[in-house]
């Protein structure tokens, strides 16, 4: 397409709809929130844009579309967007199952749309430094990581019910992965993986190039403020980095990821560091973790 705003539409008006997708998607100079659709029509209402009463009614009215809803939901609806040749901003996990996230991006690679799944994090200014400066440098040994909140005891997330199904492994546990990856390179293997109560998580990642890395997540802690904490090591000594209230507001991080999509759209690059493929690779490991833990 040319260089004209990208009019995008929005399913979903939940908590991060409401606070991160929808304002972001109507303040950003190079997309336009076309269109709402939504489980509750009376929450669509209040988002800012023309509230539509169906699926491919939304699909009729924009060039893109972004998800803030449930994996098991935007699966199939993510594969008869792509179907219909429109680009999509994804949510983690990209699906209900690693088989169901495949399809995605079959569906994704052969429409040839323009992909990007909201790993936040990764557009924060102070991640972006982190991980130029670990590259910078060779001789990481390994990395760790302690996510600690308290989200699912109260707050805005904390009556979602695929949050607690999954607790912090399938909220939390795809940024964790996708940052140590993206720190120590691919990883290739969940060493153990432990769950305990309430909600901890404990997984020992296997990446390609050697290092191993471990990771402690829980959203179900009363933890104030969040822990967030990761770090690498080797005979570079340290490299840390703490996103706790200094960290880039996520309005402004997904202010970012629009940028990159717009410029995604306008060009038909459908290659992103953080693209559909991204977010299978992802889920893979997450799969393998819980696996791990119900076997």
């Amino acid at each position: 397409m040319g260089a004209g705003v990208v009019r995008v539409g929005l399913v979903g008006a939940g908590p991060w709809a409401t606070a991160v997708h929808a304002p972001g998607l109507a303040g950003h100079p190079g997309t336009e929130l076309t269109a709402v659709w939504a489980r509750r029509p009376e929450a669509a209402a209040e988002l800012g844009a023309p509230v539509v009463g169906d699926f491919d009614e939304l699909l009729g009215l924009v060039d893109a579309v972004a998800f803030a809803v449930p994996p098991a939901v935007q699966g199939e609806l993510a594969i008869r967007a792509a179907e219909a040749g429109k680009h999509v901003i994804l949510e983690k996990p990209v699906a209900a199952s690693v088989a169901e996230a495949e399809r995605v991006v079959a569906a994704v690679e052969r429409a040839g749309v323009a992909s990007i799944v909201v790993f936040i994090r990764r557009f924060a200014p102070e991640v972006v430094s982190w991980l130029a400066e670990i590259h910078a440098r060779q001789g990481w040994a390994g990395g760790s990581v302690r996510w600690l909140s308290g989200a699912l005891l109260g707050g805005a997330y904390s009556h979602s019910p695929w949050r607690h199904t999954g607790g912090a492994l399938a909220d939390i546990g795809p940024h964790v992965i996708d940052l140590l990856d993206a720190a120590l390179g691919p990883i290739t293997d969940v060493l153990a993986a432990h769950r305990g109560e309430p909600d901890i998580w404990q997984l020992l990642l296997q990446h390609e190039a050697g290092p191993t890395s471990t990771a402690t997540l829980s959203m179900a802690l009363p933890t104030r403020p969040t822990v967030t904490e990761l770090a690498v090591f080797g005979v570079n000594d340290l490299a840390n980095l703490e996103l706790d209230g200094r960290a880039t507001p996520a309005q402004d991080s997904y202010a970012l990821l629009l940028d990159d999509f717009v410029q995604m759209v306008h060009s038909g690059t459908t290659t992103h560091r953080v693209n559909a493929a991204r977010g299978l690779h992802v889920q893979r490991i997450l799969d393998k973790a819980l696996r791990l833990t119900t076997s």
